[in-house]
Protein backbone atom coordinates (compact mmCIF):
# COMPACT_ATOMS: atom_id res chain seq x y z
CA UNK A 1 0.00 0.00 0.00
CA UNK A 2 1.09 3.75 -1.03
CA UNK A 3 1.51 5.93 1.12
CA UNK A 4 1.37 9.86 1.19
CA UNK A 5 5.10 10.31 1.35
CA UNK A 6 5.90 7.95 -1.84
CA UNK A 7 8.01 9.40 -4.88
CA UNK A 8 5.12 11.77 -6.15
CA UNK A 9 5.39 10.07 -9.28
CA UNK A 10 4.97 6.63 -7.67
CA UNK A 11 1.85 7.67 -6.28
CA UNK A 12 0.75 8.76 -9.38
CA UNK A 13 1.40 6.00 -11.31
CA UNK A 14 -0.59 4.25 -8.18
CA UNK A 15 -3.58 6.70 -9.31
CA UNK A 16 -3.70 5.47 -12.74
CA UNK A 17 -2.90 2.41 -12.39
CA UNK A 18 -6.04 2.06 -9.98
CA UNK A 19 -8.06 3.75 -12.60
CA UNK A 20 -7.17 1.16 -14.84
CA UNK A 21 -7.77 -1.71 -13.03
CA UNK A 22 -4.86 -2.96 -12.63
CA UNK A 23 -2.51 -4.94 -9.64
CA UNK A 24 -0.12 -2.47 -8.74
CA UNK A 25 1.44 -5.03 -6.63
CA UNK A 26 1.99 -7.87 -9.79
CA UNK A 27 2.85 -4.90 -12.37
CA UNK A 28 6.07 -3.98 -9.79
CA UNK A 29 6.90 -7.93 -9.15
CA UNK A 30 7.03 -8.57 -12.69
CA UNK A 31 8.07 -5.46 -14.97
CA UNK A 32 7.83 -7.29 -18.17
CA UNK A 33 4.44 -8.39 -17.24
CA UNK A 34 1.52 -6.88 -19.69
CA UNK A 35 -1.22 -4.92 -18.73
CA UNK A 36 -3.56 -7.14 -16.14
CA UNK A 37 -7.24 -6.15 -15.61
CA UNK A 38 -8.66 -6.46 -12.30
CA UNK A 39 -12.14 -6.64 -13.35
CA UNK A 40 -14.16 -9.98 -12.84
CA UNK A 41 -15.06 -10.70 -16.37
CA UNK A 42 -14.00 -8.92 -19.41
CA UNK A 43 -17.57 -7.68 -19.80
CA UNK A 44 -17.29 -5.71 -16.66
CA UNK A 45 -14.16 -3.76 -17.66
CA UNK A 46 -15.59 -0.39 -19.01
CA UNK A 47 -18.38 -0.99 -16.26
CA UNK A 48 -16.06 -0.99 -13.71
CA UNK A 49 -14.54 2.09 -13.59
CA UNK A 50 -16.27 5.49 -13.02
CA UNK A 51 -15.10 9.12 -12.59
CA UNK A 52 -15.74 12.67 -11.82
CA UNK A 53 -13.81 15.85 -11.55
CA UNK A 54 -14.96 18.81 -9.72
CA UNK A 55 -14.00 21.83 -9.71
CA UNK A 56 -13.77 23.24 -5.94
CA UNK A 57 -14.59 26.33 -4.46
CA UNK A 58 -11.63 27.97 -2.96
CA UNK A 59 -13.10 29.98 -0.02
CA UNK A 60 -15.77 27.03 1.35
CA UNK A 61 -14.20 23.67 0.16
CA UNK A 62 -17.34 22.35 -1.50
CA UNK A 63 -19.80 23.45 -4.49
CA UNK A 64 -23.76 23.43 -4.63
CA UNK A 65 -25.28 20.38 -6.11
CA UNK A 66 -26.32 20.74 -10.03
CA UNK A 67 -29.99 19.96 -10.33
CA UNK A 68 -30.99 19.83 -13.58
CA UNK A 69 -35.21 20.13 -12.89
CA UNK A 70 -35.93 18.79 -16.28
CA UNK A 71 -33.90 15.70 -15.68
CA UNK A 72 -34.70 13.08 -13.56
CA UNK A 73 -32.31 12.19 -11.00
CA UNK A 74 -29.92 14.17 -8.63
CA UNK A 75 -26.65 12.57 -8.57
CA UNK A 76 -24.73 12.49 -5.63
CA UNK A 77 -21.74 15.12 -5.76
CA UNK A 78 -17.81 14.67 -4.22
CA UNK A 79 -16.25 14.76 -0.81
CA UNK A 80 -13.63 16.65 -0.82
CA UNK A 81 -10.47 15.36 0.62
CA UNK A 82 -7.10 16.84 2.06
CA UNK A 83 -4.21 14.54 1.79
CA UNK A 84 -1.43 16.59 1.64
CA UNK A 85 -1.20 15.55 -1.83
CA UNK A 86 -0.61 17.87 -4.62
CA UNK A 87 -4.63 17.21 -5.45
CA UNK A 88 -5.57 20.05 -3.63
CA UNK A 89 -9.13 21.71 -5.76
CA UNK A 90 -9.70 18.53 -7.35
CA UNK A 91 -11.67 15.55 -6.52
CA UNK A 92 -11.52 12.17 -8.02
CA UNK A 93 -14.11 9.14 -8.21
CA UNK A 94 -12.59 6.22 -8.80
CA UNK A 95 -15.23 3.18 -8.09
CA UNK A 96 -14.54 -0.21 -8.76
CA UNK A 97 -17.08 -2.63 -8.52
CA UNK A 98 -14.69 -5.17 -6.98
CA UNK A 99 -13.72 -3.41 -4.42
CA UNK A 100 -14.51 -2.26 -1.37
CA UNK A 101 -14.67 0.92 0.28
CA UNK A 102 -11.64 0.64 2.44
CA UNK A 103 -9.52 -0.84 -0.25
CA UNK A 104 -10.15 1.55 -2.43
CA UNK A 105 -9.18 4.41 0.16
CA UNK A 106 -6.04 2.49 0.73
CA UNK A 107 -5.18 2.22 -2.95
CA UNK A 108 -5.84 5.86 -3.69
CA UNK A 109 -4.94 7.63 -0.59
CA UNK A 110 -8.43 9.14 -0.15
CA UNK A 111 -12.09 8.25 -0.24
CA UNK A 112 -14.33 8.01 -3.14
CA UNK A 113 -17.90 7.80 -4.15
CA UNK A 114 -19.13 5.24 -6.71
CA UNK A 115 -21.44 6.36 -9.60
CA UNK A 116 -23.74 3.95 -10.81
CA UNK A 117 -25.75 4.29 -13.37
CA UNK A 118 -29.52 3.69 -12.80
CA UNK A 119 -31.58 1.57 -15.53
CA UNK A 120 -34.08 2.91 -17.77
CA UNK A 121 -36.90 1.64 -15.85
CA UNK A 122 -35.46 3.29 -12.41
CA UNK A 123 -34.87 6.45 -14.37
CA UNK A 124 -38.22 6.99 -15.81
CA UNK A 125 -39.55 5.56 -12.44
CA UNK A 126 -37.39 8.19 -10.35
CA UNK A 127 -37.77 10.77 -12.86
CA UNK A 128 -35.10 12.12 -13.00
CA UNK A 129 -31.62 11.85 -15.12
CA UNK A 130 -28.02 13.13 -13.85
CA UNK A 131 -26.63 15.78 -15.50
CA UNK A 132 -23.34 15.11 -16.11
CA UNK A 133 -21.85 18.23 -17.53
CA UNK A 134 -18.35 17.26 -17.12
CA UNK A 135 -18.36 14.27 -18.18
CA UNK A 136 -19.54 16.07 -21.87
CA UNK A 137 -15.81 18.41 -21.63
CA UNK A 138 -12.65 16.65 -22.91
CA UNK A 139 -10.21 15.70 -20.53
CA UNK A 140 -7.97 18.59 -21.15
CA UNK A 141 -10.87 21.04 -20.54
CA UNK A 142 -11.66 19.13 -17.29
CA UNK A 143 -8.33 19.01 -16.08
CA UNK A 144 -7.00 22.54 -17.52
CA UNK A 145 -6.74 25.58 -15.20
CA UNK A 146 -6.82 23.19 -12.08
CA UNK A 147 -4.22 22.41 -10.09
CA UNK A 148 -3.44 18.97 -11.20
CA UNK A 149 -1.46 16.34 -10.15
CA UNK A 150 1.33 15.51 -11.76
CA UNK A 151 2.43 19.12 -13.13
CA UNK A 152 5.38 19.04 -11.16
CA UNK A 153 6.98 15.78 -12.70
CA UNK A 154 5.81 14.85 -15.97
CA UNK A 155 6.05 10.67 -16.89
CA UNK A 156 7.41 10.51 -20.02
CA UNK A 157 6.67 6.72 -20.64
CA UNK A 158 3.14 7.20 -18.98
CA UNK A 159 3.16 4.29 -16.49
CA UNK A 160 7.03 3.20 -16.03
CA UNK A 161 6.14 -0.01 -14.77
CA UNK A 162 5.22 -0.96 -18.54
CA UNK A 163 6.39 1.59 -20.88
CA UNK A 164 5.28 3.77 -22.97
CA UNK A 165 3.77 1.68 -25.38
CA UNK A 166 1.78 -0.74 -23.66
CA UNK A 167 0.76 2.57 -21.83
CA UNK A 168 -1.00 3.86 -25.01
CA UNK A 169 -2.27 -0.07 -25.68
CA UNK A 170 -4.05 0.12 -22.11
CA UNK A 171 -5.17 3.27 -22.39
CA UNK A 172 -7.11 2.49 -25.62
CA UNK A 173 -9.30 0.25 -24.50
CA UNK A 174 -10.81 2.88 -21.37
CA UNK A 175 -13.57 4.03 -22.03
CA UNK A 176 -14.05 7.51 -23.00
CA UNK A 177 -15.87 9.05 -20.17
CA UNK A 178 -12.68 8.34 -17.78
CA UNK A 179 -9.96 9.89 -20.24
CA UNK A 180 -10.54 13.44 -17.98
CA UNK A 181 -9.23 11.20 -14.96
CA UNK A 182 -6.37 10.11 -17.44
CA UNK A 183 -5.54 13.67 -18.79
CA UNK A 184 -5.18 15.31 -15.20
CA UNK A 185 -2.78 12.79 -14.00
CA UNK A 186 -0.04 15.42 -15.76
CA UNK A 187 0.87 16.88 -18.58
CA UNK A 188 1.87 13.92 -20.59
CA UNK A 189 -0.98 12.02 -20.22
CA UNK A 190 -2.83 15.57 -21.20
CA UNK A 191 -1.34 15.65 -24.38
CA UNK A 192 -1.37 12.20 -24.84
CA UNK A 193 -5.44 12.78 -24.95
CA UNK A 194 -5.40 16.02 -26.09
CA UNK A 195 -3.24 14.89 -29.32
CA UNK A 196 -6.36 12.53 -30.69
CA UNK A 197 -3.88 9.71 -30.92
CA UNK A 198 -5.73 7.74 -28.32
CA UNK A 199 -9.18 8.16 -30.89
CA UNK A 200 -6.79 7.18 -34.02
CA UNK A 201 -5.64 4.32 -32.72
CA UNK A 202 -8.75 2.88 -30.98
CA UNK A 203 -10.44 3.39 -34.63
CA UNK A 204 -7.61 0.97 -35.99
CA UNK A 205 -8.41 -1.46 -33.38
CA UNK A 206 -11.71 -1.33 -33.30
CA UNK A 207 -12.61 0.13 -30.09
CA UNK A 208 -15.35 2.92 -31.08
CA UNK A 209 -18.16 3.90 -28.59
CA UNK A 210 -20.79 5.62 -29.64
CA UNK A 211 -22.79 8.71 -28.43
CA UNK A 212 -25.66 10.34 -29.44
CA UNK A 213 -25.60 14.58 -30.44
CA UNK A 214 -29.38 16.35 -30.75
CA UNK A 215 -29.98 19.40 -30.60
CA UNK A 216 -34.00 20.37 -28.61
CA UNK A 217 -33.09 23.85 -28.70
CA UNK A 218 -31.93 26.26 -31.06
CA UNK A 219 -28.50 26.87 -29.87
CA UNK A 220 -27.79 24.01 -27.17
CA UNK A 221 -26.95 20.76 -28.08
CA UNK A 222 -26.90 17.46 -25.72
CA UNK A 223 -24.89 14.14 -25.49
CA UNK A 224 -26.59 10.57 -24.36
CA UNK A 225 -24.42 7.94 -23.52
CA UNK A 226 -26.31 4.77 -24.30
CA UNK A 227 -23.87 2.78 -22.46
CA UNK A 228 -23.54 4.16 -18.93
CA UNK A 229 -27.03 6.27 -19.26
CA UNK A 230 -25.98 9.58 -19.16
CA UNK A 231 -26.97 13.07 -20.39
CA UNK A 232 -24.33 15.42 -20.97
CA UNK A 233 -24.28 19.31 -22.04
CA UNK A 234 -21.82 20.84 -24.67
CA UNK A 235 -21.34 24.40 -24.40
CA UNK A 236 -23.71 26.49 -26.43
CA UNK A 237 -23.52 27.65 -29.84
CA UNK A 238 -22.96 31.73 -30.48
CA UNK A 239 -23.76 32.56 -33.83
CA UNK A 240 -25.69 35.27 -35.58
CA UNK A 241 -29.59 35.87 -35.32
CA UNK A 242 -29.71 34.21 -39.32
CA UNK A 243 -27.71 31.11 -38.34
CA UNK A 244 -30.25 30.42 -35.87
CA UNK A 245 -33.27 30.81 -37.90
CA UNK A 246 -31.46 29.23 -40.84
CA UNK A 247 -31.92 25.47 -42.36
CA UNK A 248 -29.22 23.22 -40.23
CA UNK A 249 -28.01 19.89 -40.91
CA UNK A 250 -25.41 17.83 -38.51
CA UNK A 251 -22.73 15.59 -38.99
CA UNK A 252 -20.08 13.21 -36.84
CA UNK A 253 -17.23 12.60 -37.92
CA UNK A 254 -13.49 11.70 -36.07
CA UNK A 255 -13.93 13.33 -32.64
CA UNK A 256 -16.06 16.43 -34.52
CA UNK A 257 -19.88 17.47 -34.62
CA UNK A 258 -20.41 19.66 -37.70
CA UNK A 259 -23.32 21.96 -37.87
CA UNK A 260 -24.22 23.43 -41.30
CA UNK A 261 -26.41 26.33 -41.17
CA UNK A 262 -26.83 30.22 -42.87
CA UNK A 263 -25.48 33.25 -42.02
CA UNK A 264 -27.05 36.41 -44.09
CA UNK A 265 -25.50 35.42 -47.22
CA UNK A 266 -23.36 33.18 -47.11
CA UNK A 267 -23.16 28.92 -45.57
CA UNK A 268 -21.08 28.73 -42.51
CA UNK A 269 -20.15 25.62 -40.61
CA UNK A 270 -19.58 25.25 -36.95
CA UNK A 271 -17.11 22.56 -35.32
CA UNK A 272 -17.67 21.40 -32.34
CA UNK A 273 -14.03 19.33 -31.41
CA UNK A 274 -14.36 16.43 -28.46
CA UNK A 275 -10.54 17.44 -27.97
CA UNK A 276 -10.82 20.98 -26.63
CA UNK A 277 -14.87 21.07 -25.48
CA UNK A 278 -15.58 24.16 -28.01
CA UNK A 279 -17.47 25.42 -30.81
CA UNK A 280 -14.91 27.12 -33.71
CA UNK A 281 -16.63 28.87 -37.25
CA UNK A 282 -14.68 29.50 -39.90
CA UNK A 283 -14.29 26.09 -41.93
CA UNK A 284 -15.36 26.34 -45.84
CA UNK A 285 -16.75 23.78 -48.12
CA UNK A 286 -15.63 23.62 -51.73
CA UNK A 287 -19.15 24.21 -53.00
CA UNK A 288 -21.27 25.55 -49.63
CA UNK A 289 -24.86 23.84 -49.33
CA UNK A 290 -27.83 22.85 -47.32
CA UNK A 291 -30.45 20.07 -47.77
CA UNK A 292 -27.88 17.33 -48.57
CA UNK A 293 -27.62 14.00 -47.45
CA UNK A 294 -24.28 12.95 -45.79
CA UNK A 295 -22.83 10.20 -43.66
CA UNK A 296 -19.76 9.63 -42.11
CA UNK A 297 -17.13 6.57 -41.46
CA UNK A 298 -14.56 7.10 -39.29
CA UNK A 299 -12.66 10.41 -39.97
CA UNK A 300 -14.17 10.90 -43.34
CA UNK A 301 -17.74 11.65 -44.63
CA UNK A 302 -19.58 12.28 -47.58
CA UNK A 303 -21.95 15.30 -48.39
CA UNK A 304 -23.88 14.78 -51.91
CA UNK A 305 -26.60 16.89 -53.06
CA UNK A 306 -28.59 20.20 -51.06
CA UNK A 307 -29.01 23.52 -52.30
CA UNK A 308 -26.90 26.84 -52.91
CA UNK A 309 -27.02 29.87 -51.81
CA UNK A 310 -29.13 30.92 -54.50
CA UNK A 311 -31.48 27.74 -53.83
CA UNK A 312 -30.16 25.72 -56.78
CA UNK A 313 -30.76 22.15 -56.38
CA UNK A 314 -26.97 20.47 -56.64
CA UNK A 315 -25.80 17.24 -57.55
CA UNK A 316 -21.96 17.51 -56.66
CA UNK A 317 -20.31 15.82 -53.62
CA UNK A 318 -17.79 16.54 -51.29
CA UNK A 319 -15.26 14.24 -49.22
CA UNK A 320 -14.59 15.49 -45.66
CA UNK A 321 -11.34 14.27 -43.70
CA UNK A 322 -11.66 15.25 -40.08
CA UNK A 323 -7.75 14.51 -39.32
CA UNK A 324 -6.81 16.62 -41.60
CA UNK A 325 -9.66 19.11 -42.38
CA UNK A 326 -9.50 18.85 -45.78
CA UNK A 327 -12.32 18.72 -48.25
CA UNK A 328 -12.46 17.10 -51.92
CA UNK A 329 -14.56 17.21 -54.60
CA UNK A 330 -15.83 14.10 -55.82
CA UNK A 331 -17.69 13.39 -59.51
CA UNK A 332 -20.96 14.81 -59.60
CA UNK A 333 -24.20 12.56 -59.35
CA UNK A 334 -26.27 11.54 -62.05
CA UNK A 335 -29.49 13.40 -60.78
CA UNK A 336 -29.60 16.68 -58.66
CA UNK A 337 -31.08 16.33 -55.67
CA UNK A 338 -31.83 17.78 -52.18
CA UNK A 339 -33.76 16.75 -48.84
CA UNK A 340 -32.39 13.40 -49.09
CA UNK A 341 -30.11 10.75 -46.79
CA UNK A 342 -26.93 9.42 -46.70
CA UNK A 343 -25.59 5.77 -45.68
CA UNK A 344 -22.40 4.20 -45.65
CA UNK A 345 -22.68 0.36 -46.83
CA UNK A 346 -20.88 -2.29 -47.72
CA UNK A 347 -17.99 -0.14 -48.13
CA UNK A 348 -19.86 2.32 -50.66
CA UNK A 349 -22.06 5.69 -50.06
CA UNK A 350 -25.52 5.88 -50.87
CA UNK A 351 -27.57 9.06 -51.51
CA UNK A 352 -31.29 8.05 -51.23
CA UNK A 353 -34.75 9.80 -52.10
CA UNK A 354 -34.79 13.08 -51.89
CA UNK A 355 -36.29 16.55 -54.44
CA UNK A 356 -34.92 16.88 -57.68
CA UNK A 357 -35.91 18.25 -61.13
CA UNK A 358 -37.03 21.27 -62.47
CA UNK A 359 -40.89 20.91 -60.86
CA UNK A 360 -39.16 19.71 -58.03
CA UNK A 361 -40.50 16.37 -57.55
CA UNK A 362 -40.19 13.08 -55.64
CA UNK A 363 -37.13 10.97 -55.95
CA UNK A 364 -37.38 7.31 -55.77
CA UNK A 365 -33.97 6.37 -56.79
CA UNK A 366 -31.13 6.05 -55.10
CA UNK A 367 -26.79 6.63 -56.34
CA UNK A 368 -24.20 4.64 -55.42
CA UNK A 369 -20.81 5.78 -55.03
CA UNK A 370 -17.87 3.49 -55.13
CA UNK A 371 -14.91 5.18 -53.47
CA UNK A 372 -12.68 2.84 -55.38
CA UNK A 373 -13.34 3.88 -58.62
CA UNK A 374 -15.06 7.18 -58.09
CA UNK A 375 -18.35 6.17 -59.92
CA UNK A 376 -21.86 6.79 -59.05
CA UNK A 377 -24.27 3.92 -60.17
CA UNK A 378 -28.29 4.73 -60.19
CA UNK A 379 -30.57 2.65 -57.95
CA UNK A 380 -34.40 2.49 -58.80
CA UNK A 381 -36.88 2.65 -56.18
CA UNK A 382 -34.57 2.56 -53.24
CA UNK A 383 -36.19 4.97 -51.71
CA UNK A 384 -38.65 4.14 -49.20
CA UNK A 385 -41.92 4.68 -49.88
CA UNK A 386 -43.04 7.93 -48.68
CA UNK A 387 -46.75 8.51 -47.15
CA UNK A 388 -47.87 11.41 -49.18
CA UNK A 389 -45.74 10.58 -52.46
CA UNK A 390 -49.54 10.20 -54.43
CA UNK A 391 -50.97 13.34 -52.62
CA UNK A 392 -50.98 16.88 -54.57
CA UNK A 393 -52.45 18.50 -52.33
CA UNK A 394 -49.09 18.20 -49.68
CA UNK A 395 -45.99 19.98 -50.69
CA UNK A 396 -43.27 17.84 -50.96
CA UNK A 397 -41.32 19.88 -48.72
CA UNK A 398 -43.39 19.56 -46.23
CA UNK A 399 -41.62 15.92 -45.43
CA UNK A 400 -38.83 14.68 -43.74
CA UNK A 401 -35.74 13.57 -45.81
CA UNK A 402 -36.03 9.78 -45.55
CA UNK A 403 -35.75 8.30 -42.14
CA UNK A 404 -33.41 5.40 -42.69
CA UNK A 405 -29.93 3.96 -41.03
CA UNK A 406 -27.34 1.07 -41.30
CA UNK A 407 -26.70 -1.56 -39.24
CA UNK A 408 -24.54 -4.67 -40.06
CA UNK A 409 -24.14 -3.71 -43.88
CA UNK A 410 -27.94 -3.24 -43.45
CA UNK A 411 -30.61 -1.29 -44.35
CA UNK A 412 -33.63 -0.33 -42.43
CA UNK A 413 -36.23 2.86 -42.62
CA UNK A 414 -38.42 4.38 -40.20
CA UNK A 415 -42.12 4.94 -41.84
CA UNK A 416 -43.25 7.66 -39.51
CA UNK A 417 -46.81 7.58 -40.37
CA UNK A 418 -47.49 3.79 -40.42
CA UNK A 419 -45.30 3.62 -37.45
CA UNK A 420 -43.32 0.74 -38.71
CA UNK A 421 -39.74 -0.36 -39.70
CA UNK A 422 -38.76 -1.61 -42.54
CA UNK A 423 -35.41 -3.20 -44.15
CA UNK A 424 -34.77 -3.44 -47.63
CA UNK A 425 -34.27 -6.14 -49.70
CA UNK A 426 -31.11 -6.36 -51.40
CA UNK A 427 -31.32 -9.43 -53.34
CA UNK A 428 -35.15 -8.16 -54.33
CA UNK A 429 -34.59 -4.55 -53.95
CA UNK A 430 -37.28 -4.08 -52.10
CA UNK A 431 -38.79 -2.96 -48.73
CA UNK A 432 -40.13 -5.47 -46.63
CA UNK A 433 -41.94 -4.29 -43.26
CA UNK A 434 -40.37 -6.39 -39.98
CA UNK A 435 -41.40 -4.63 -37.02
CA UNK A 436 -43.14 -1.49 -35.11
CA UNK A 437 -41.74 1.84 -34.22
CA UNK A 438 -41.58 2.96 -30.43
CA UNK A 439 -45.45 3.81 -29.36
CA UNK A 440 -44.26 6.53 -28.17
CA UNK A 441 -42.28 8.00 -30.82
CA UNK A 442 -43.88 11.18 -31.95
CA UNK A 443 -43.27 13.48 -35.38
CA UNK A 444 -45.12 15.82 -37.78
CA UNK A 445 -44.60 14.86 -40.87
CA UNK A 446 -41.41 12.35 -39.85
CA UNK A 447 -40.13 15.66 -38.67
CA UNK A 448 -38.84 15.68 -34.70
CA UNK A 449 -38.28 12.02 -34.76
CA UNK A 450 -34.51 11.22 -35.46
CA UNK A 451 -33.37 7.43 -36.69
CA UNK A 452 -29.96 6.77 -36.27
CA UNK A 453 -27.46 3.69 -36.21
CA UNK A 454 -25.86 3.25 -33.31
CA UNK A 455 -22.90 1.04 -33.52
CA UNK A 456 -24.69 -2.38 -33.35
CA UNK A 457 -27.84 -1.40 -32.77
CA UNK A 458 -30.83 1.33 -33.95
CA UNK A 459 -32.01 3.82 -31.98
CA UNK A 460 -35.22 6.40 -32.30
CA UNK A 461 -34.68 9.67 -30.81
CA UNK A 462 -38.08 11.27 -29.67
CA UNK A 463 -40.65 11.41 -27.99
CA UNK A 464 -44.55 12.64 -26.98
CA UNK A 465 -45.85 16.03 -27.03
CA UNK A 466 -48.89 18.23 -25.55
CA UNK A 467 -49.46 21.52 -25.43
CA UNK A 468 -45.35 22.48 -26.47
CA UNK A 469 -44.40 20.06 -23.18
CA UNK A 470 -43.36 16.49 -23.33
CA UNK A 471 -40.05 14.13 -23.25
CA UNK A 472 -37.58 13.07 -25.06
CA UNK A 473 -36.91 9.27 -25.61
CA UNK A 474 -33.57 7.58 -26.35
CA UNK A 475 -35.34 3.85 -27.72
CA UNK A 476 -32.64 1.16 -28.87
CA UNK A 477 -32.75 -1.90 -30.67
CA UNK A 478 -30.63 -4.61 -31.67
CA UNK A 479 -31.25 -6.27 -35.13
CA UNK A 480 -29.32 -9.12 -34.50
CA UNK A 481 -31.21 -10.29 -31.61
CA UNK A 482 -34.78 -10.82 -33.59
CA UNK A 483 -37.66 -8.78 -34.43
CA UNK A 484 -38.24 -5.08 -33.10
CA UNK A 485 -37.95 -4.85 -29.60
CA UNK A 486 -37.38 -1.46 -28.24
CA UNK A 487 -35.35 -0.52 -25.06
CA UNK A 488 -35.96 2.37 -23.30
CA UNK A 489 -32.27 3.85 -22.49
CA UNK A 490 -33.77 7.59 -21.35
CA UNK A 491 -36.27 9.98 -20.71
CA UNK A 492 -36.36 13.53 -20.04
CA UNK A 493 -38.42 16.68 -20.46
CA UNK A 494 -37.81 18.66 -22.97
CA UNK A 495 -40.17 21.41 -24.43
CA UNK A 496 -39.53 21.20 -27.71
CA UNK A 497 -39.30 18.60 -30.50
CA UNK A 498 -35.47 17.04 -31.67
CA UNK A 499 -34.03 19.55 -34.21
CA UNK A 500 -30.91 17.85 -35.43
CA UNK A 501 -29.39 14.34 -34.23
CA UNK A 502 -26.01 12.57 -34.97
CA UNK A 503 -24.18 9.53 -33.66
CA UNK A 504 -20.21 10.10 -32.97
CA UNK A 505 -18.69 6.81 -32.98
CA UNK A 506 -14.56 6.97 -31.70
Amino acid sequence: MLSRDDDPDQRKVAELVFILGFNLEDMLEDRTCLVQRDCRTESNWTGCMSYHIDRIDAQNGKRPLENDEKGENVQCKLQKQSDGSDLEGVVFSVGNSSASADEQADNQGRAGENFDSASADEQVDNQGHAEDDSAAAPPDEQAGNQHQAGDNGDISTLIPAIGRDNSVSSLIRVSRSDYGTVASLNSEFRSLVRSGELYRLRRQMGVVEHWVYFSCQLLEWEVFDPTRRRWMHLPTMNPNECFVFSDKESLAVGTELLVFGKEVLAHVIYRYSLLTNTWTSGMQMNAPRCLFGSASRGEIAILAGGCDSRGKILNSAELYNSEQGTWRTLASMNQPRKMCSGVFMDGKFYVIGGVGGAESKLMTCAEEYDLTTGKWTEIPNMSPVRPNATRNDIPVTSEAPPLVAVVNNQLYAADYAAMEVRKYDKRNKAWVSIGRLPERAASMNGWGLAFRACGDRLIVVGGPRVMGEGYIEVNSWVPSEGPPEWTLLGRKRSGSFVYNCAVMGC
